[in-house]
Formats: structure tokens, C-alpha cells, sequence
């Protein structure tokens, strides 16, 4: 039997995420075509380093015949104008988080891309831990009604962070709950089921908003708090979280990501990743042996593969984040950034779940 072509893949944004997405791309068996960086030779420098066909413009990408999914690494204030002329140009496409600065703009991508009838993804790369698939699994039929946690990271602890995401005209507000925040809260609703109804927040950390403590309320009854920091020397990428149960709870630590520590009335286990152990839902995304460490760049790697199985088969394999996941999260952070404002509860908008 003949093997089908191999998807062919650009690049908008050639950063540090960028180089994620590059490798991610060639693990899935697509070919990185084009790169388009800040400047032409940056976009050369990159196309060399990641093994891109050619250099190009964001322009020329958007327009270019031989490419079929368009992936989008660029400040956040661009993700619409961008994505929205790769969909009209029948451009399947992975957009980085947060998948706009408002809510009015990521539901417009969101009807864009219906229209399309393209595929339209969004990095929500955690759930594709094989020990986050299994915490869902071990609380689906469990009544949650406590969920804890927290994201912390110290690489905005310069006395003077460079770049585009210090600077609010282009990241947003709320610059560091709608980047990591959001993260965690998308772990929260896709491990335990609940949908966020209720948020009231504070930040701290001056004109960069790089602190935000929330509280929150679900649909389905159950209260919470998540700590989110960018500014918080010696933790480097610790997205951490504990969903309760009466009679059980699950811990997990993306610092330790091939662990689940699965709490008891009498005794607590530690779960080791192991496919053999695990169940076929989670088993799946287990692709190295147990005992080698799979990371970071691995659930990037299982996230395109997924999108590209949805665009080569039509069907979205379980827990596909789209961009409809890309819009609740914009929700929940104009939630968020209502109460900041206000110092009162803000309801987060109910979604219709696309």
C-alpha cells in the first residue's frame, strides 16, 4: 500500500515555542516547508536551524499553495488577524494560547474556522501527559468537590523581562493568568468534567500582573483555588493540581510528570508510568518504556500527531483541544480580569462546548 503524503507544514513565529512545534511537526511525519520569523534573516537563521525548506514572510505563508496547516507562534496581538487569513485561505491551523486578547476576537476565530470546516487547534499540550489521562480516568465517576493547585515559574523574576510578552499592547491583560493560568484551568475542567462558573481574583506583582491568586465555583458544585506566578525564583515549569474526592484524590506535578499519586482514606499510591499499568485511554500516549522520562516536548509531539490524524481521517481522536477550548479559556480569563478589577465575583459566560 502507498503512504500518504506527508502534510506540509509552516512556521509563524520561530522563538522558543516555535522550535517546539518545528520538532513536533517532523515527529508527526509532516514536512516543515517554510519559516517566517521577525525579520528575513532571522527567518533565514531559523530556516537553517530548523531544518526549513525555505525562509519566508507570514504573508507569503498565508498564501502559499504548498502549504496545508499553518501554525501560529507569534505575539498574541497578531493570532487573529493571522489565523483568520490562514482559515480563508482553506489553511488548517494550530494557533499558540491564548488564542486571542479578547473574547469577541476568539469567537470569531472560532466561527472562522467552522466556516472553513478546517481543523483548528490550540496548544493545550498538558493533557497529553499519559498520567493526566489517567487522573480523568480515575475520577470519572467520582464527586469532586475540592480542586487545588497551582502554576509557578520564575522567568519573569528579571528586574527588566524583555520582550513582547512584558508588553500589554501585544500580550493582553492579565498577561500571566492568560498564559499559564489558563493551562490549568484547562486541566481542571478536562481531568474532572466540571465547568468553572464563578471566579474572584486578586494579582500582585505590579505593571507586569505576574501574580493571581483565584478562587472559584463549578457547575457542578465543587469550590477551588489555583496560584499562578511567573515571578517565583527556583520554580521553573511547576503546573501542579489535587482534585478531591470524599473517598479519593488525584496529585499530579508536571516537574514529575510520569507520576500520579493517587490518594486514599487508608493509604495513598504513587503511580509510575507504565502502559502495562495504566488505562488504554491513558496507555496511548505512553510512547517511551517506563523508567525514561517523558516530557515536555513529548505531549507536543502527541498533540500534533493528533491534529494531523484529525486532518488526514476527518475524526478527532478524545480530548483534541480546539480552538472552542481556546475561546472558553478567554472566558474564564475575562473573568478573571473582571473581578480583579472589581474585587467581586465575576461569572465566567457558559460555553456551548463545540
Amino acid at each position: 500500500m502507498s503512504q500518504p503524503d506527508p502534510l506540509r507544514s509552516a512556521l509563524i513565529g520561530a522563538g522558543m515555542v516555535g522550535s517546539v512545534h518545528a520538532h513536533a511537526v517532523r515527529r508527526a511525519g509532516g514536512k516543515l516547508v517554510a519559516i517566517a520569523a521577525s525579520t528575513p534573516e532571522s527567518s533565514q537563521r531559523s530556516a537553517q536551524r530548523l531544518g526549513a525548506e525555505r525562509a519566508a514572510t507570514a504573508e507569503e505563508i498565508l498564501s502559499a499553495d504548498d502549504v496545508d496547516v499553518v501554525h501560529i507562534c507569534t505575539p498574541n496581538s497578531l493570532h487573529l488577524k493571522q489565523a483568520t487569513a490562514a482559515l480563508a485561505a482553506g489553511k488548517h491551523v494550530i494557533c499558540e494560547k491564548p488564542l486571542a486578547t479578547t473574547v469577541s476576537d476568539a469567537a470569531a476565530l472560532v466561527d472562522a474556522a467552522d466556516a472553513a470546516r478546517a481543523v483548528a487547534a490550540v496548544p493545550f499540550i498538558y493533557r497529553f501527559y499519559p498520567m493526566v489521562r489517567e487522573a480523568r480516568c480515575r475520577i470519572a465517576d467520582a464527586a469532586v468537590w475540592l480542586m487545588h493547585g497551582g502554576y509557578v515559574q520564575d522567568h519573569m523574576s528579571k528586574a527588566n523581562p524583555q520582550g513582547w510578552r512584558s508588553d500589554p499592547t501585544q500580550s493582553g491583560v492579565s498577561m500571566t493568568f492568560a498564559d499559564i493560568g489558563s493551562h490549568w484551568c484547562d486541566l481542571m475542567e478536562f481531568v474532572t468534567g466540571h465547568r468553572l462558573r464563578a471566579v474572584v481574583a486578586t494579582e500582585a506583582g505590579g505593571p507586569r500582573n505576574n501574580g493571581a491568586v483565584v478562587a472559584f465555583r463549578t457547575d457542578r458544585g465543587a469550590i477551588g483555588s489555583v496560584v499562578v506566578s511567573q515571578a517565583s525564583p527556583g520554580r521553573k515549569n511547576q503546573l501542579s493540581f489535587s482534585f478531591d474526592g470524599r473517598d479519593t484524590a488525584v496529585q499530579f506535578d508536571q516537574e514529575h510528570p510520569d507520576e500520579l499519586i493517587v490518594g486514599g482514606l487508608h493509604a495513598n499510591t504513587v503511580l509510575s508510568r507504565d502502559a502495562d499499568a495504566l488505562d488504554p485511554r491513558s496507555a496511548r500516549y505512553s510512547v517511551l518504556p517506563p523508567g525514561h522520562p517523558q516530557g515536555y516536548q513529548d505531549c507536543f509531539n502527541l498533540f500534533v500527531a493528533d491534529v494531523y490524524e484529525t486532518i488526514r481521517t476527518g475524526t478527532a481522536p478524545d480530548g483534541l483541544p480546539t480552538f472552542a477550548d481556546g475561546l472558553r479559556a478567554a472566558k474564564i480569563h475575562s473573568a478573571v480580569a473582571a473581578s480583579v478589577c472589581s474585587g467581586a465575583w465575576a461569572d465566567v459566560e457558559p460555553s456551548d462546548d463545540r
